[in-house]
């Protein structure tokens, strides 16, 4: 072989390895900054949570890893407009209508569940997903009984489908667990007892209380 063309072939060996090892590193960095993610430090409560899902909500599915919250836009309990952002603390946010049985059966657990553990740290998110017959959704509450939880509603029809987007849910009721940080920890597709013993337990862990 000509020294010419051997130093040539020498030089793009030299190269193609370096190049090679520049993507390695930079793929590592890529791949340690995605892990990361912008609910890392969420990990922990959804570690904690996991083996808690069991007996009355063993249904739930717990992120791992958790992922951000999709952006909620709806109106707040006087009518104005409101977001989950701008709900502080834990928050167990509950997507319902009064077309859906399961969704009517589970409420009472919700208020029990916001009547015992509601406060600055924690909130169940009622969202009422009706689109027609807006006066239908208050009035049942109050004929039910239902009056610990601050009333919610997404008469413009947005929340529903943002939620299936990112839960894949297609039914109701759904329920999200959302912490302070904006992270979903988990999704329950379908009703639960939340208010019973493995519900309390598993909303109080998420808050580091045990």
């Amino acid at each position: 072989m000509m020294p010419g063309r051997r130093s040539a072939l020498i030089a793009g060996a030299v190269l193609v390895a370096a190049s090679a090892a520049g993507l390695a590193v930079y793929g590592t960095g890529s791949t340690g900054g995605n892990s990361a993610g912008p609910c890392a430090d969420s990990a922990a409560a959804a570690a904690r949570i996991a083996p808690l899902a069991r007996g009355e909500i063993a249904a739930l599915q717990v992120a791992t890893p958790p992922v951000p919250a999709p952006a909620l836009a709806f109106r707040g309990p006087e009518g104005a407009e409101a977001t989950l952002a701008g709900v502080t603390g834990l928050r167990l946010v509950n997507l319902w209508a009064t077309w859906c049985a399961p969704c009517k059966a589970e409420m009472p657990a919700l208020d029990r569940l916001q009547g015992r553990l509601g406060g600055p740290d924690f909130a169940v998110v009622a969202i009422n997903v009706d689109t027609r017959n807006l006066d239908a959704p208050p009035a049942w509450l109050k004929q039910n009984g239902i009056a610990r939880l601050a009333y919610y509603a997404d008469p413009g029809g947005r929340v529903l489908p943002a939620v299936q987007k990112a839960t894949g849910s297609l039914g109701l009721p759904t329920t999200l667990l959302v912490d302070g940080r904006g992270c979903t920890l988990g999704v329950m597709k379908g009703p639960a007892e939340w208010d019973s013993a493995d519900g309390v337990r598993l909303i109080e862990a998420a808050l580091g209380r045990s």
